[in-house]
Order: C-alpha cells, then structure tokens, then sequence
C-alpha cells in the first residue's frame, strides 16, 4: 500500500484531511519507513471548500482515484447534505476494479450513498449512526466500534477513531513497526482494537501522567509482558480493589484488563516476527504465551494468519 488517494469535496472536516495527511504524507521524522504516494483527488480544477473556512485545490481528478492502492474518504460536515453523483460513481468505479476504500467518521454516508455498504457492517460517529440505519436499511450499522472492515470497504468512527483506522491499515500493509513509528510521530496511541466502545470518558490516558496509577501499571505490564499478569496483581500495583480496578480500566480504556492484556501481547510477538529471527516458541513466552502452541489460536484470531505465516508475510514485503 504505496500511493494513497485521499477524496476531498465542498463540507470535508478539516480535521479528518488533517489525519489522512499526518498519516500518509511523508515526514522528515519519519526514517525509515515506506515511501507513500498520497493524492489528494477532487473534481478537476475546482476549488475546494472544506469546513471552517478552508479552501484546497485538489492535486488529480477523480479518474486519479483508480491507480490508487487505497482511497480514503474523509467525514464531512453535514453527512445529510445530497451527495455529489459525480463522486458516487467515481466510488462504485474504484470499488468494481478491487480498490480498497475506507471511510472516516460521516464518510461513510458517501459510501452508503453509492451502494459499497450495503449488506455489509458499518460504523460511523455514534451521533449520526441511527440516521445512517435510518436512512440507508441494507447497511449493519454498529454504533459500538472504533472501525470495522472486511479488507475491502472499512469505516470509522468519530474523531480519534479514524487515526485508529488509518493506523491499523498501515499496520496490515507494512507492519507494526510502521504503525508505531507514525504513531509516536503524532503522539498518539499506537493500537486500539476496532472492537473497542465509541464513548469512553478517557479514551487514550497519557502513559507519562505520573499521577495515573493506570497508567503506571500499564507501563508496568508492557515491560514485563512474559509475567504472569492477572487482574487482581494489576489492582495490586494500582493499590486498588480488584473491582474497582477493573471497572476504572474499562473506562479509561474502553477495554477490560485481560483483553488488553492479550491484545497487547498479540501486539508485541507482531513486533518481534517482523523485526527478530527468534524462534516462534522463544517469541511466544517473551510475550506472555506458554508456548508457540499457546500463541497460534489467539494470534491468527486477531491478526487473521498464522504467526509463521505472518512472518513469511513482512519478509517478503521487506524483500
């Protein structure tokens, strides 16, 4: 996934262009990683005037969208506007030629509006997700998620949750370390599963707050993630009860203790197939797993393959 088209027209949020360039376009902070191609497509010669007074002429023409690896469509300001026709069928075009497309926040109105969501699940910010069922039937609105996707069509929730797409579609493309490396660059939160709540009070607490006793103890896991943690030894570090524990983690998270716990082990034996030649069994116990054995179920359920196939997968993308 080299060159990125991103879709702009009149009403776009600012904010959402704002992610998909910080993500995509290349930085001089950012060594090391995959040179992207990011476009930023829209009618031919017109100016174009996002939200908040801001104005951009788009570098291609709609047509450009389908020589992409991957079109993202940003949310707009009114997502109950008329969709431009135009940008409908330069949609269903790039989806007919196999081009995966990704809606953040109210984007993915547009892509309701031309078809690609129906039959499909869905998300969008939880403040329009009952309009978007209303309005569009034939879409499985879920209002709960962070993203959702079938590697063809993805979309995304409000706000911050579109960085979280964004970053793990670059983490399926190039690698966690690809992910994490754009992540520090805009000190954000390098993972947060789909699968997570929209609302969360706090949804990415500073891991350098030293007056959060979570974020202490989180810090503490992921530094010895091979120990054997469980939620009552976390409340212990925290100096809290277990329940009380548990309960102000899910709120701070938007994740129990012992799911995040996995996923962040999952995260790590990631990190360690791309980057290390060690063994699967010796990476399966330096992050929490009894065994290779052990690794195998969970890691191909989150990740979608085989830890030995996903290594096979990033050395040959490295090659």
């Amino acid at each position: 996934m080299r060159t990125v088209s991103c879709l702009i027209f009149d009403g776009v949020r600012p904010f959402d262009y704002a992610v998909i360039g910080e993500v995509w376009a290349n930085r001089v902070s950012r060594p090391g990683l995959p040179a992207f191609d990011l476009r930023v497509c829209g009618p031919v010669g017109a100016r174009v005037r996002l939200g908040g007074g801001l104005e951009r002429v788009p570098d291609a023409g709609l047509d450009a969208l389908g020589d992409s690896d991957l079109v993202v469509v940003p949310g707009m300001e009114d997502p109950l506007a008329p969709p431009d026709p135009a940008l409908l069928d330069a949609l269903r075009e790039v989806h007919a030629r196999g081009v995966p497309i990704a809606s953040l926040c109210a984007g993915a109105f547009l892509l309701a509006a031309a078809g690609l969501l129906d039959g499909r699940r869905a998300t969008t910010h939880w403040w329009v997700a009952t309009e978007l069922a209303a309005r569009h039937p034939a879409v499985d609105v879920d209002p709960d998620v962070l993203f959702t996707g079938d590697g063809r069509v993805w979309t995304s929730a409000g706000v911050a949750a579109g960085i979280d797409l964004c970053l793990h579609l670059v983490r399926a493309a190039h690698g966690q370390r690809a992910a994490a490396a754009i992540a520090r660059a805009m000190v954000t939160a390098p993972f947060r599963a789909g699968g997570q709540a929209q609302f969360i009070p706090s949804p990415v607490p500073t891991e350098t707050d030293r007056e959060d006793p979570l974020a202490a103890v989180r810090s503490a896991v992921l530094a010895a993630l091979d120990q054997p943690w469980t939620v009552a030894r976390m409340a212990r570090a925290a100096t809290m009860a277990e329940r009380t524990f548990a309960r102000h983690f899910t709120a701070a998270t938007g994740t129990p203790p012992l799911r995040w716990l996995l996923e962040q082990r999952v995260l790590a034996a990631q990190r360690l197939l791309e980057e290390t030649d060690l063994p699967v069994d010796e990476i399966a116990v330096r992050c929490g797993f009894a065994s290779a054995v052990s690794l195998r179920p969970v890691f191909t359920r989150r990740v979608g393959v085989a830890p030995r196939d996903y290594r096979r997968t990033f050395r040959g993308r490295e090659a």
